[in-house]
């Protein structure tokens, strides 16, 4: 295992960086529709590393399902999934040549990746794979961060709503399909966007006491921002994006069906993530206040 893990970077450095080559005269075929970079593939490889190792030994420890359920656990394998398509295969490879592949990416990264690997309680599991004396720095720096990210409720939904806004620019996506470095730049804005916004929602679900209110309040300015944005997509009479006018066919879409699939996306099962989220804080709110009004 460990022989596997040192040759990782290796091979990561030897593999071919398919991603954000359009240049062919056709989109790679499934088996081909990888993004080797070491760039993303170390830092992911280290993250999930120590997330498994830390849960293998906090379960050794207090037996499986303590302190990380095991339920919190799959929600974590489910977001490390979701993150492999989004950045891994196959979608960061066919958004280069379809804005629908890209907004699934996108919308991955922002609202369905962040909640999952949240819920799997990751500085828990990570402090149990780490040195005792790096466990402890790390609940103190992390903790406060943690803190304050979780009180900037509307901090969050602002910078949530301006990462969706302004990197679905015609102009900001055109650059970013051809700059390597803003492409990445742009997928970690959301990632951490997500990120951000969903810890602060966690802090709602998860603590009685904060209060559902305001969660609910940026769960709606969310989905009403995701949803006119979308819609947009979807009615435009005419293509938004021409970098994807001579690349949309080749992927077999015409451009304007692939902006049209892209807006619903964007429109319908993106806004599920966020719907549950606020079903859970309605009725979180509602056992609130049944508990304050007493049995009576």
């Amino acid at each position: 295992m460990w022989a596997r893990a040192a040759a990782l970077p290796w091979l990561a450095l030897a593999a071919p960086l398919l991603a954000h080559d359009a240049g062919g005269e056709a989109p790679p075929t499934l088996a081909r529709a990888w993004s080797l970079s070491p760039w993303l593939l170390l830092p992911l490889a280290a993250f999930l590393g120590l997330y498994a190792a830390g849960l293998v030994r906090l379960w050794r420890a207090s037996g499986p399902g303590r302190g990380v359920s095991v339920m919190e656990a799959s929600c974590f394998a489910a977001g490390a999934v979701a993150l492999l398509l989004a950045t891994v295969w196959p979608l960061d490879a066919y958004g280069e040549w379809s804005l629908a592949a890209h907004m699934a990416q996108h919308m991955l990264l922002l609202a369905l990746v962040p909640p999952l690997l949240l819920a799997g309680r990751p500085l828990a599991a990570i402090a149990c794979a780490l040195p005792a004396d790096w466990s402890q720095a790390l609940h103190r720096r992390a903790h406060p961060l943690q803190l304050r990210a979780g009180a900037a409720l509307a901090a969050a939904t602002l910078v949530h709503g301006a990462a969706m806004w302004l990197w679905h620019l015609p102009s900001a996506l055109d650059a970013a399909l051809h700059s390597e470095p803003l492409h990445w730049a742009m997928h970690a804005s959301f990632l951490l966007a997500g990120l951000w916004f969903w810890s602060a929602l966690w802090r709602r679900i998860r603590d009685p006491r904060a209060g559902a209110g305001p969660g609910m309040v940026a769960i709606v300015v969310v989905m009403m921002q995701m949803g006119f944005l979308g819609a947009l997509l979807t009615f435009s009479p005419r293509v938004l994006y021409p970098v994807y006018a001579e690349r949309a066919p080749q992927f077999g879409l015409s451009p304007l069906a692939d902006q049209q699939l892209a807006g619903v996306l964007m429109w319908v099962p993106s806004c599920v993530p966020y719907l549950l989220g606020a079903v859970w804080l309605m009725w979180r709110g509602f056992a609130q206040l049944e508990r304050m009004r007493g049995p009576g």
